[in-house]
């Protein structure tokens, strides 16, 4: 439903006869207001509302460091002691990226980093989670949202009739799930056909999340808990656009430095990644990384593809289930 908010009063309407981008008077003091569509302005107002809350969470831990006690152990800025790292904002600032951007400074590699790429404090991680965790199960739900996507479809139907009965309990507890953070427009589940219907949200963050973000999600949150249970600090990005001296440009899906190690990257690929093999071995050289600490991720992989793989090429290839064995070897 498109709807309008008068600049002049502040008053907020529906306007479901005026056109995206037309000016209609409002209802109340007459000025013209603009009229947008109902995802684009909630996700403008989301987007300012999470950047307030990183201010003031910024502004609150700069006041808290300003008189530490004296017996307080110093901490970096990257520092997860006690640190919900599924509900934080505090990832996404400058100063947690810093070492990361010293790191590829001294190798004269300039990047760029979008703090918002590690900002928990949304829902992402939290269902890229969920999906991860029981791939097996959700793997086909996020191949038919990606493939509707893909194919400019607006809505999924999904028939559980002929699913385990506990599996389809799974499955439309997910797509409910899922609904209520709101990475679909609408659900509706027909109980007697067993039938999830779902229509799919128009933000672009959305898509993209069903297109792979799902799974740098995943990988980025599996690697930063490691290194919060060992108690190492460490700077982490995502989405990590890299320009090397001779100006070629890639981006990195995860890059993490922990404190006093070399760096970790985790490239996160959910489909068709073997053209692409030769790429990643110049890239792990280029950024001079050992190869166990160059890491591709596909959750297509069997645990004998991945140790094959890995023992033909100079890279480190892992699925959901071994990436975090592969990490626990690192530390």
């Amino acid at each position: 439903m498109p709807l309008y908010r008068c600049n002049h009063c502040g008053f907020i309407s529906e306007e479901a006869s005026a056109a995206i981008g037309t000016q209609t008077p409002c209802a109340r003091c007459g000025t013209a207001a603009t009229i947008f569509g109902t995802v684009f302005y909630v996700e403008k107002l989301l987007e300012r509302y999470f950047a307030a809350l990183r201010e003031i969470k910024s502004l609150q831990q700069a006041e808290n460091n300003e008189e530490p006690p004296k017996d307080a152990a110093p901490q970096t800025a990257g520092s997860t002691q006690n640190l919900d790292l599924h509900n934080t904002s505090i990832l996404a600032t400058a100063a947690q990226h810093a070492p990361l951007q010293q790191w590829f400074a001294a190798r004269q590699i300039t990047a760029q980093f979008d703090y918002a790429q590690v900002d928990t404090s949304g829902f992402f991680d939290d269902a890229a989670r969920m999906v991860g965790e029981n791939y097996a199960l959700f793997g086909e739900l996020v191949d038919r949202v990606r493939w509707a996507y893909r194919k400019s479809y607006s809505s999924v139907n999904l028939e559980l009739a002929q699913v385990a009965q506990k599996d389809a309990q799974a499955i439309n507890a997910l797509c409910r799930q899922l609904y209520s953070h709101t990475f679909f427009a609408r659900y509706h589940y027909q109980k007697p056909e067993k039938i999830v219907r779902l229509t799919l949200q128009t933000a672009p963050a959305m898509r993209q999340f069903f297109d792979g973000g799902w799974l740098e999600w995943y990988a980025f949150m599996t690697l930063i808990g490691q290194l919060q249970q060992r108690r190492i600090d460490f700077s982490c990005a995502r989405g990590v656009k890299v320009v090397f001296p001779n100006e070629d440009l890639h981006e990195l899906d995860v890059m993490c430095l922990p404190a006093g190690q070399a760096p970790i990257c985790i490239e996160c690929k959910s489909g068709e990644f073997r053209r692409d093999i030769d790429k990643y071995l110049r890239l792990r050289k280029r950024l001079g990384l050992e190869k166990s600490r160059f890491i591709l991720c596909s959750p297509e992989l069997s645990d004998e593809q991945a140790s094959g793989l890995s023992a033909m090429y100079d890279l480190s290839f892992v699925n959901l289930q071994t990436l975090g064995t592969h990490l626990q070897r690192l530390f």
